[in-house]
């Protein structure tokens, strides 16, 4: 757990793939150590999305479900905002590793996770629309509160914390439809 812990605070202080040997010095292991436990970088890549995955996925239940609209909408994307800025650096990593299919797949099941939340969460504007444009509307949704579009927001475009989230906020009410 020591080295996984050691290389996501190495990513969160620089976000560019670290060493074996800076990941064993954060840690307070040996490079070799490393190879004992993972037998390549990618391999400790993966361990350390999987650990994000339960952890993100512990982090991010949905809340206020039964809410009023705005209090819903509030709550979905404070919600995927702590996401986002805890697990950014790591995102960037596994995504940019595409070519390792176990990584490609943890992303595919992320994307999903928060479709199924959106769909707990919007229950009463997703049920006036028939399907496809359902699955489409989640889809744009998706897209919109995105690690990418977080990314872009802030780190791009250098916008605030407070001022990304509004926009998400603002964006989302527009694009749903009233409950039925």
């Amino acid at each position: 757990m020591a080295i996984i812990l050691a290389y996501l605070e190495l990513l969160r202080r620089n976000p560019v793939m670290p060493t074996a040997a800076q990941i064993a010095d954060e840690a307070g292991y040996s490079t070799r150590s490393i190879f004992e436990r993972f037998s390549d970088l990618d391999a400790l890549s993966l361990a350390t999305a999987d650990y994000a995955i339960i952890r993100g996925q512990a982090e991010a239940a949905a809340r206020h479900v039964d809410g009023d609209r705005p209090t819903r909408i509030q709550s979905h994307v404070q919600t995927r905002v702590l996401a986002c800025e805890k697990w950014l650096p790591l995102w960037r990593i596994i995504t940019s590793q595409d070519q390792i299919a176990e990584l490609k797949t943890r992303v595919v099941l992320v994307r999903l996770a928060n479709i199924e939340r959106m769909k707990l969460m919007y229950a009463p504007e997703l049920s006036c629309l028939p399907e496809p444009p359902r699955a489409e509307l989640l889809i744009a949704m998706a897209a919109l509160t995105s690690f990418e579009s977080w990314d872009q927001m802030r780190f791009c475009h250098g916008l605030s914390m407070d001022a990304a989230q509004a926009v998400w906020r603002s964006a989302l009410d527009r694009m749903l439809p009233l409950a039925g």
